[in-house]
């Protein structure tokens, strides 16, 4: 009788060969986690390199392409929440400060493109300024920086606060924005004109009472107009048509706002299920419609079951196609990129039980968010080789004698 061993180990090494991520890079989808249980990924950014970079707290971790850990730089004196990539090749990264007399200040960290420090600049007074939203942090188009947050006693009196910066962290202005006692901003943008966009929180927070501001300056900070509207926000972006689109929740459930240039609302969705959500990250896509990432959590067995969301939407917010991603504990999605490939990018942070240790989690999904139980480098080799047995089992069985 023939053996059928060469065969199989022909088969084998196939298999292994055509394994290999190399070979099918495109399209490879998978999440990793990073950190020591420490550590929340508040913004990510895709670099130039076609790696990704995480901040969060006080960590910054650089990745290649597939997720694989190249180094990370531990900051210290403050916390770290937004990050960009810089046009040197280098990143700065917002966050707030702890200040030498108990209050908190402004924190803006430039770095090469290893994350080694080039300089850091913290800005304040003597009330409370802090910067703690990944969408905080712009670099803009004179090369300077522009950082965002609040100004005041949070939660009793506070103001939008705008801080632009020269290239190498001096301050060249600042200014304040505020509807009521208390006004806290999520997102800043420059805009197309070299003006600025900025929008959160205002209202009566000691009362519960808060309203949704939108902010648009020019290029100097000086305001041009304001709107509020109920809901919150937490992310915004400028459109194709110089109007806006933001997000954040309404009644419980992911909201998404679209305005004209003047910030009148030209329509709203929103997308729930029977759980509370948030959206944290809005991006425009290339196919003209939006995609919102954040948190969808669900009270399950007398505690809450909280798990990533995505949302994929059309030019007019009409739903596409929505994804959860979570396990057996805690998941949170903080900031999403569309990569080169028409494929998506999300991270956040990730814990093993409820209510658990995080750390920082970087998810890679195909064109429709999703993330197969297996790699999807290995499908087709594992269907070739499938193929290949199933060809040589039968000519085993059915071969005349």
């Amino acid at each position: 009788m023939k053996s059928y061993k060469p065969i199989l180990v022909i088969l084998l090494f196939i298999s292994l060969i055509l394994s290999n991520p190399l070979v099918w890079a495109s399209s490879i989808m998978w999440t990793k986690t990073y950190g020591a249980g420490n550590a929340i990924a508040y913004s990510m950014v895709m670099s130039s390199d076609g790696g990704y970079a995480l901040a969060g707290d006080d960590l910054l971790v650089k990745t290649d392409g597939y997720g694989n850990m190249e180094w990370n730089k531990t900051y210290l004196g403050g916390r770290v929440y937004s990050l960009i990539q810089t046009s040197d090749g280098g990143y700065a990264l917002g966050g707030t400060a702890d200040s030498l007399n108990g209050d908190y200040d402004f924190w803006l960290i430039k770095t090469d493109s290893q994350g080694n420090i080039q300089w850091n600049k913290t800005y304040g007074g003597p009330d409370n300024e802090a910067a703690n939203s990944p969408n905080s942090l712009v670099e803009t188009s004179d090369g300077g920086f522009a950082l965002a947050g609040y100004t005041g006693i949070f939660f009793e009196y506070s103001n939008f606060w705008l801080v632009k910066a020269d290239s190498n962290g001096n301050m060249l202005w600042n200014k304040t924005y505020g509807e009521s006692t208390f006004n806290s901003c999520s997102d800043l943008i420059e805009t197309s004109d070299g003006g600025f966009a900025l929008v959160g929180s205002t209202g009566f927070a000691f009362i519960g009472k808060t309203d949704l501001l939108l902010v648009k300056t020019d290029s100097t900070g000086r305001i041009e107009w304001s709107k509020t509207y109920s809901g919150s926000a937490n992310s915004l972006i400028e459109t194709s048509d110089q109007g806006f689109a933001m997000v954040g929740s309404s009644s419980g459930d992911f909201w998404l706002a679209k305005t004209d240039k003047y910030g009148n609302i030209e329509w709203t969705q929103t997308y729930g299920t029977t759980g509370d959500e948030t959206a944290h990250s809005i991006i425009a896509t290339s196919d003209r419609g939006y995609a919102l990432a954040g948190v969808i959590a669900d009270f399950i067995d007398d505690q809450y079951n909280i798990n990533g969301w995505m949302v994929k939407t059309d030019e007019w917010g009409n739903m596409l196609w929505n994804q959860t991603y979570g396990e057996a504990g805690d998941e949170q999605i903080y900031s999403l990129v569309e990569t080169s490939d028409g494929t998506y990018a999300l991270a956040g942070y990730k814990t093993s039980t409820y209510a658990g240790p995080a750390d920082m989690w970087l998810i890679k999904t195909d064109s429709y968010g999703y993330i197969p139980e297996f790699p999807s480098w290995i499908i087709l080799p594992l269907f070739f080789v499938a193929t290949l047995v199933s060809v040589a089992i039968k000519r085993k069985v059915f071969r005349p004698t």
